[in-house]
């Protein structure tokens, strides 16, 4: 019997990131349902549209397994949903057969991230899972909870801020040339305050660099692609210090050698 996991996410960019992140330890998508280890069949929905709402994305998690381990990776599809979808899909499953229960979170917001990190503690120990004191480290108990606030448990920021520093080692003459391009955006008075909603929040500049190489590296095609396709998390970049630290959070959490 392999040792199960199960994480949650803000959304598919940090899906993409995980699942390269544990390219290390030779994981595997699972793509069709008769390979998926029956521990996990009633996380798949069965009707459709979901809740009624056809224009909602159906809430499959990713499936990822090696030869020892089976996992599972849920997108919260917002920063809002994540101690609910913590709460929904362990309904669903036998909780004591979990190696670790692990959320993945932004900082992008006004709090800071201890203050980020103990919100959602709070609304997870409402619902009965209690996360340790201190965020990237990790409760004892089967299962093990933990959670890491991105980028580095201490700084405000987003996934982007780690993109953006693997960038600098595998793109930076992309990289140059897509901070140039938003550095002029910023500067276009035609655009209207409404165009600028997601632009002016405190990541809207990183989100922007990111996408804009990405436009390059996988035209017509979403960031999550470019980052499961292209080098944004590959070879030395998988040992920059703050995307180690993640890892060695996961395999933490999950009992990863």
């Amino acid at each position: 019997m392999p040792k199960y996991g199960y994480l949650v996410v803000e959304g598919p960019h940090d899906i993409e990131f995980v699942a390269r992140l544990l390219s290390r330890w030779d994981f595997r998508r699972v793509r069709n349902e008769p390979e998926l280890d029956r521990f996990w069949e009633d996380l798949i929905p069965r009707t459709y549209p979901p809740s009624g709402d056809l224009l909602k994305r159906v809430p499959v998690p990713l499936f990822l397994k090696n030869d020892s381990h089976s996992l599972a990776v849920h997108t919260a599809i917002g920063d809002t949903r994540i101690a609910q979808t913590v709460e929904e899909n362990a309904a669903l499953i036998d909780l004591g057969h979990l190696t670790g229960v692990g959320v993945i979170l932004d900082s992008d917001s006004e709090q800071t991230p201890p203050q980020r990190y103990a919100s959602v503690r709070s609304e997870l120990a409402a619902r009965g899972f209690q996360l340790p004191e201190d965020a990237g480290t990790l409760a004892d108990g089967r299962p093990r909870f933990g959670a890491f606030v991105l980028p580095d448990n201490a700084s405000r920021g987003t996934l982007e801020d780690l993109l953006l520093e693997c960038a600098s080692v595998v793109y930076p003459h992309l990289l140059f040339s897509a901070q140039t391009h938003v550095k002029t955006a910023d500067g276009d008075t035609t655009l209207q305050p409404a165009d600028r909603d997601d632009f002016d929040k405190p990541a809207g500049h990183n989100k922007a660099i990111v996408g804009s190489m990405a436009s390059v590296l996988r035209p017509g095609k979403a960031v999550q692609v470019s980052i499961q396709d292209n080098r944004w998390l590959r070879d030395e970049t998988l040992n920059r210090p703050r995307i180690r630290a993640v890892q060695d959070f996961l395999a933490s959490l999950w009992e990863l050698p």
